[in-house]
């Protein structure tokens, strides 16, 4: 297995914790809470994956990817007594994710031949994905729209991923990288509360 699927799994199984937590704010059954698991944690990939015609998806070829959702959403559902302020795990699960996917999903659209716009743009959206998957399965405005950073940290983490391709870096040593950059602008953002401007009515 390599280091870049190992980093894909973990990125699954972050973004499932963060779905399976919305879910269980959200106060939806155990099957509810499994179904945003899911899809927070496979959609990114799935839309990577058509996008680059890779057919069937590798969530599809692969069990494993779903059954690392699984046991994510079923941890949470089981530990929903111990989450006593669900938004801070819910952000930082998400932030996680967030930077995994972009990783993988640009290193990926990079050995697939795209050039560094295409590969950045596709990283962004296999991060982003499952996240409004997320938001729009639970009835919110999805948080890449609204004035927090996201889409920010999701960009320079796939640029990073492109430059250390670019001079021929190690693919996993820049992916692993990227994925901390993003966490850490995401988080920041959310602590110091940096976000975009808002129109004013």
């Amino acid at each position: 297995m390599s280091v870049l699927v190992v980093l894909e799994l973990l990125g699954v199984f972050v973004f499932a914790l963060s779905g399976a937590s919305l879910a269980v704010e959200k106060q939806l059954d155990l099957f509810g809470v499994l179904v945003l698991a899911a899809v927070t944690a496979l959609g990114g990939g799935l839309l990577r994956d058509v996008l680059l015609g890779d057919t069937p998806p590798v969530v599809l070829r692969e069990s494993r990817y779903l059954v690392v959702a699984l046991v994510a959403g079923i941890s949470v559902f089981l530990g929903a007594a111990q989450l006593e302020h669900i938004a801070a795990p819910v952000r930082v699960f998400d932030a996680a994710g967030l930077g995994l996917f972009v990783a993988t999903g640009t290193a990926k659209a990079l050995q697939a031949g795209l050039g560094a716009v295409p590969a950045i743009t596709l990283g962004c959206l296999t991060g982003i994905g499952g996240g409004i998957a997320r938001d729009v399965l639970v009835g919110v405005v999805p948080v890449v729209l609204r004035r927090e950073l996201y889409a920010v940290p999701a960009v320079l983490g796939a640029a990073v991923v492109t430059l250390g391709d670019g001079v021929g870096a190690p693919g996993a040593a820049t992916a692993a990288v990227a994925a901390v950059v993003v966490f850490t602008i995401r988080v920041l953002g959310v602590w110091r509360d940096w976000h975009f401007p808002v129109a004013r009515r």
